[in-house]
């Protein structure tokens, strides 16, 4: 008998439907992409595409909510693997570099749905919301523990230095961005990239 749930007990169908979402939203553009498409490359039918998603939005919700997770997630390993507040810092803003190089090659997925859906009281709109307060509070929070003397001008300088490193690796290509990004956030956070550090962040 085919398996229907993963090792985890949530349904194949729908994990397979939504990975094909997101790399379809993302490469392509959330309304660019019809439930059509998505069920025919997901190889699933449309009675089981609307038993797991009423809507097309709801798709678009759940996919912002592993982009969401995943990102989360990667705070959390950091955190596993840090052994002080600055050192975590170090790590986050090396992850953030690393994400945008290796996963988000196309912009921010939050800032390109939003784009796709200016409604601000729309359920799309209010889960982008939700992950940037989370961000950013977070932020706020590894900047307070590393003694920042300003956390909540600090955290607003690492979102905005992230969103537009984003968007100029998308345009400028990372390997131009990725020096520039890593000095302007260690700056911002309060940090000082010495010796060994700065010569890497220079030629990477």
């Amino acid at each position: 008998m085919a398996r229907r749930k993963t090792d985890t007990g949530a349904s194949l169908a729908r994990e397979r439907l939504l990975a094909t979402a997101s790399d379809l939203f993302y490469r392509e553009g959330i309304h660019a992409v019809g439930v059509d498409r998505i069920i025919a490359e997901a190889g699933i039918t449309r009675a089981t595409f609307y038993r797991h998603f009423p809507s097309k939005e709801d798709l678009v919700e759940a996919y912002l909510g592993v982009e969401d997770a995943n990102i989360r997630g990667a705070f959390t390993a950091a955190g596993g693997m840090a052994g002080e507040p600055r050192e975590l810092l170090h790590l986050v803003i090396e992850g953030l570099a690393d994400d945008v190089s290796r996963h988000h090659t196309r912009g921010c997925p939050f800032i390109n749905a939003a784009v796709e859906y200016p409604e601000e009281g729309s359920a799309v709109r209010e889960r982008i919301a939700g992950h940037r307060a989370w961000f950013r509070g977070t932020l706020e929070s590894l900047l307070a523990a590393a003694d920042a003397p300003d956390p909540v001008r600090a955290a607003g300088e690492l979102v905005l230095l992230r969103d537009a490193a984003m968007v100029g690796g998308y345009l400028d290509g990372w390997e131009r961005v990725r020096p520039a990004f890593i000095a302007a956030a260690t700056r911002a956070a309060g940090l000082e990239l010495v010796g060994a550090d700065a010569d890497r962040a220079v030629g990477t």
